[in-house]
């Protein structure tokens, strides 16, 4: 690929985070006026020092007067942007290199979504024409596909894997017991998610994330210009954002075991950061596990696992709160839920508060001897996606 990347140019000063639940008493505006609040107070700054704002959001504004509006913003650029689930990611990305390019001082993201009160069950899709060629399940059923495909090809006993599936959920649900913004803050059992009602193939009730509201927001600046505002800043190591182009739907040879627009946006974000192994340089790993068998296999994708092992390494406890290499500390997409302009800031705010060690005494992980995190978000269907990959750190080279 050939991005060059910004590392260590742009700095992250200030975030903010709402708790990710049936807002049924809060509004779209109401949540984010709440994440930009905590954001800036948590850098110190006022709405007005920020030059430039990005607004990501699926379905719940369709401009950047989505954002203005209830915030009040005069005479400000607001860009709204959509990039499937990986929107507030993609927020995050444009205010960056705004900032690094030395069009704005300070910029800011921000991502919502508020989907439980909207007369649907998650979003209400668009009905986008198309050429007869793409999917018509659900997201569940094409997710579905992969744990079967995985047992095949790697000679996994399916009953295994499916109660590899059901750690993973379980491992999830611990984390997000000890975080009180996630909307699932029960610990869940292997035999209990086991027990669940299948919705789609091998997959229950609790392999699948939920759906919640929220918001969440960034702000951000020069890196030379971080320690104006905080003693702690985080910088940015690494943005990459890939688009597939669908041509999984129509391969015959796409086995359903492999992301490769996952693989080819870590692949790059690590050549950005210059990282060689992430398995022992990364502290911690925010990743999009939507469904089970999705974290399953981007373990592999971004390197932290060979291919064919991660389910041994998950059975091993390699990605648990204290294993070698946590995965989903503060509860994923699994016990939070999924506001998807939201999902990818929530993601850095973890990596923001457990780089910082702000995270709380009973799932703060061990971040002395490995100053980086990783954030990962992807949007689409397996043979259809964009992914995201960002790399954070506490010191600049």
């Amino acid at each position: 690929m050939g991005s060059h990347g910004i590392k260590d140019r742009v700095a992250i000063i200030g975030m903010g985070c709402t708790a990710f639940k049936e807002h049924w008493d809060r509004s779209t505006d109401d949540l984010m006026v709440d994440a930009v609040q905590e954001g800036l107070a948590s850098a110190g700054v006022r709405k007005d020092d920020v030059d430039a704002w990005w607004l990501g959001t699926a379905q719940s504004g369709m401009s950047g007067v989505t954002l203005a509006a209830p915030l009040k913003l005069q005479g400000k650029p607001v860009t709204r942007v959509e990039n499937y689930c990986a929107t507030g990611s993609e927020a995050l990305r444009q205010a960056c290199y705004a900032v690094a390019s030395g069009a704005y001082d300070m910029a800011a993201a921000v991502g919502v979504e508020k989907v439980k009160d909207s007369g649907f069950q998650g979003l209400n899709a668009f009905p986008i024409p198309t050429d007869g060629t793409q999917r018509t399940l659900t997201a569940a059923a094409m997710f579905s596909l992969v744990a079967p495909a995985y047992a095949e090809k790697y000679g996994v006993d399916p009953l295994e894997l499916r109660r590899t599936l059901a750690r993973i959920a379980s491992k999830n649900h611990y984390n997000g017991a000890r975080n009180e913004r996630a909307q699932f803050r029960r610990e869940m059992s292997v035999d209990q998610i086991c027990k669940m009602p299948e919705v789609a193939g091998m997959l229950s009730v609790f392999d699948c994330a939920g759906v919640a509201d929220g918001a969440a927001s960034a702000i951000v600046v020069r890196a030379e210009d971080a320690h104006k505002y905080t003693d702690s800043p985080i910088y940015v190591k690494a943005l990459s954002m890939v688009a597939g182009n669908g041509s999984g739907l129509l391969d015959p040879d796409y086995d359903y075991t492999h992301f490769p627009e996952c693989e080819w946006a870590a692949d790059d974000a690590y050549s950005q950061a210059g990282i060689t192994d992430p398995s022992k340089e990364l502290a911690m790993a925010e990743v999009h596990d939507c469904f089970t068998p999705t974290e399953l296999v981007l373990m592999e994708d971004l390197g932290f696992s060979e291919r064919g092992e991660s389910w041994k390494d998950c059975e091993a406890g390699r990605f648990d709160l204290h294993g070698d290499l946590p995965v989903n500390p503060d509860g994923g997409l699994k016990s939070f839920g999924h506001p998807v302009g939201a999902s990818g800031l929530r993601m850095l705010f973890e990596c923001w508060l457990q780089l910082r060690k702000e995270a709380p005494a009973d799932r703060q992980i061990d971040t002395a001897d490995r100053g980086l995190a990783l954030s990962h978000n992807l949007g689409g269907y397996p043979g259809e996606m964009v992914s995201f990959v960002g790399i954070w750190g506490t010191e600049p080279d």
